[in-house]
């Protein structure tokens, strides 16, 4: 075999064997782009309310009444607060069990939910049990095919590796030999005779062709999430060959509390410093020594900022801009708007949307274009054997003297 067939072996079964998933990570992917954009279509009634009240309660007062909104025993793990005056407060919590009691993911949730107050009023306008809500189960298909992360993630990550496999060797498949052959890859050049195979096999190289580099970002962004690896390596990486440990800061203890509710304080701090961010989201700490984490989404990709608060005092403890951070962690913060295509806006999204539809369909057209050679060999193979001349036998009588005498009843 040349080297060429045997690339194009090795396309072949590494395309059957990881393009189901592939599929499954593409058609999830499209609908994922555009989630900032649909949800608050889709659900409006939960995440817009009337603001002509202009007195908003407390942000401590309101994270009481959803304390108590939500089932005993549940904690709440943070608060997204909006400065659009219409948008509802956004509680959520989460806690896995310790014990998986299956394979599937919801199997290993203790409570996952979304809580929607009313900031004017302190009214629940919707508490959502996030396990099974559309966009999130959309988010575990595309993030471990609904299975429990240490099982599906190994699976999306090594599927992912043998995609990104099959885009170089595709395109070493595709590469032309001369001018000539080139003009016939790089344009659709269809006419109302073209049979559906001959588009189909275009739709396979030409579309694949134009969208590979963003089908490769998309799947090496991904595999950032895959595995921790990966990760540690693309932060090694870009901080030249060093190991960065961020550091961590330790709350002060209850003796030094100065006000009823702590995260009114925060809030109104960073409110103060940011004041035109987009939102601001606050984690709660689950340990004495742990602090408020909180994260401010401003205007661009560089624009965000995170920091810490004392959970006790509301004193800042840290502030990390996008500037501040390192190589590997700036790179690492950017990695969810390079995937989804949001770092160059509803352009960017746009891409990623057809990127992640073609990569869909790639499996697909190839396995069609596979099946169909496969029917020709078939067919090849028995019109070949139809061909073959055959020997027929003929029965003759054996002669007189050679029959054998079959003795009669008289004898």
């Amino acid at each position: 075999m040349t080297a060429k067939k045997i690339i194009g072996q090795i396309h072949l079964w590494l395309g059957l064997a990881s393009g189901l998933v592939v599929v499954i990570l593409g058609i999830t992917g499209c609908i994922y782009v555009f989630i900032d954009e649909i949800k608050p279509l889709v659900y409006q009634d939960r995440m817009f309310v009337d603001s002509e009240s202009s007195d908003r309660m407390l942000l401590g007062e309101l994270t009481s009444v959803a304390q108590d909104a939500i089932e005993p025993g549940q904690s709440i793990r943070g608060v997204t607060i909006y400065n659009d005056p219409a948008r509802t407060v956004q509680f959520n919590g989460y806690k896995a069990l310790e014990e998986p009691q299956s394979i599937w993911f919801w199997d290993e949730i203790d409570y996952n939910f979304n809580l929607y107050l009313n900031p004017y009023t302190g009214t629940v306008s919707k508490l959502e049990n996030r396990t099974f809500e559309f966009f999130n189960l959309v988010l575990w298909l595309h993030w471990s095919l609904f299975l429990r992360n240490d099982i599906g993630q190994p699976i999306v990550g090594i599927a992912v590796i043998i995609f990104v496999i099959s885009l170089i060797t595709g395109l070493v498949l595709w590469w032309p030999r001369n001018k000539s052959a080139a003009k016939q890859r790089v344009w659709f050049r269809w006419k109302p005779t073209t049979k559906w195979k001959r588009k189909n096999y275009d739709l396979h190289n030409i579309a694949g062709f134009y969208t590979l580099i963003l089908a490769l970002i998309i799947a090496l962004t991904g595999l950032v999430w895959a595995f921790d690896w990966f990760e540690d390596g693309v932060k090694w990486l870009a901080n030249g060959g060093k190991t960065i440990e961020n550091e961590t800061k330790i709350a002060s203890d209850t003796s030094l509390i100065t006000a009823q509710y702590p995260i009114d304080k925060v809030y109104q701090n960073v409110r103060q410093d940011y004041p035109e961010a987009k939102s601001y989201y606050i984690s709660f700490p689950k340990e004495d020594a742990a602090t408020y984490y909180v994260y401010i989404a401003n205007d661009g990709v560089t624009g965000r900022v995170n920091a810490q608060y004392d959970q006790y005092t509301g004193e800042q403890l840290s502030l990390s801009t996008f500037s501040d951070k390192n190589n590997g962690d700036k790179l690492r913060s950017l990695n969810y708007d390079i995937h989804v295509g949001s770092i160059l806006g509803l352009p960017g999204k746009i891409l990623a949307f057809f990127a992640s539809l073609v990569s869909a369909s790639l499996p697909i057209t190839g396995f069609y274009i596979w099946w169909g050679r496969r029917k020709k060999k078939k067919r090849k193979l028995q019109r070949r054997m139809s061909d073959r001349p055959t020997t027929r036998r003929t029965h003759r009588t054996k002669p007189a003297h050679v029959r054998a005498k079959v003795p009669s009843p008289a004898d």
